[in-house]
């Protein structure tokens, strides 16, 4: 039976993978439509070679080192939990300014078009027997957005697997399921719709993500400050894992708060 715990790392990296491949499928699509399908799926396919590649070769080393990094365990929590806090305010920053009206609402349709115009501008130009802008570009996209669902399956499952009270088995294989299933859905559903997925709630999502990754975020970096204890040993947060549900709802709260600032802000602004 799946924990709680695993259930929200497996979510969590689920939500995270459906966002970022809607977002490298709209560029593939563009590219296929408008220049050449066989370039653009050569480049989509050499980029998922080279993020297999990549995240292969983390994990092996991982592996080789992780006697070490087992005895670190308050250093690696501290880590792995400032990155998570820095990558997941990027998300949250950009979700409260759109929700804000600051910034644009990512617009699924909008970005093919521009990809499109590009790919219509773009100079024809042939290497290998591919269109070399339609591969580029394809690549780009692809593994420009899978390297942060790589990020995401590692961390999560490393920081998961690791955790001294609650240690999740087989963490970082829960997580790139996770990762996998949501990009296959994503693939079936573009393929069948032969367009960009624009009804994927794609800011409320990424809003969701941001909450996630600063809550595990803070969770484990404070874990971590345990490493400058005499001892190095993990702090314990009073209620365990239920001190996550206490952290989400946190910064829902924080976020909310700065949204309802920032609103009368961006009436002001658009109504210059």
């Amino acid at each position: 039976m799946i924990s709680a715990a695993a259930l929200t790392l497996m979510v969590s990296v689920f939500i995270a993978s459906i966002v970022e491949t809607v977002e490298a499928f709209t560029i593939v699509l563009a590219m296929g439509l408008t220049r050449n399908w066989k370039s653009a799926l050569a480049g989509a396919g050499a980029a998922l070679v080279m993020l297999g590649i990549t995240a292969t070769a983390i994990m092996l080393i991982l592996e080789l080192f992780m006697s070490q990094i087992q005895s670190l365990e308050s250093l690696l929590q501290l880590i792995i939990g400032v990155l998570l806090i820095i990558f997941g305010m990027q998300w949250l920053r950009k979700a409260i300014l759109r929700s804000s009206g600051l910034k644009a609402i990512h617009d699924e349709e909008i970005i093919f078009e521009r990809e499109r115009q590009a790919a219509l501008n773009a100079k024809p130009e042939k290497r290998l027997g591919l269109d070399w802008f339609a591969f580029v570009v394809s690549f780009k996209g692809v593994f420009l957005e899978g390297v942060e669902v790589v990020f995401i399956v590692i961390t999560f499952g490393l920081a998961a697997a690791t955790d001294r009270i609650n240690p999740i088995e087989n963490a970082m294989l829960l997580a790139a399921m996770a990762a996998v299933i949501g990009a296959l859905i994503v693939a079936i559903a573009g393929s069948i719709a032969h367009k960009p997925l624009s009804r994927v709630p794609e800011n409320t999502m990424k809003y969701a993500v941001g909450l996630l990754l600063c809550t595990f975020g803070l969770y484990w970096s404070v874990e971590g400050l345990g490493f400058f204890h005499v001892e190095s040993q993990s702090l314990h947060w009073p209620l365990g894992t239920w001190t996550l549900l206490l952290i989400f709802c946190a910064w829902l709260i924080v976020s909310r708060a700065t949204i309802s600032i920032l609103k009368p802000i961006a009436q002001r602004k658009w109504a210059k």
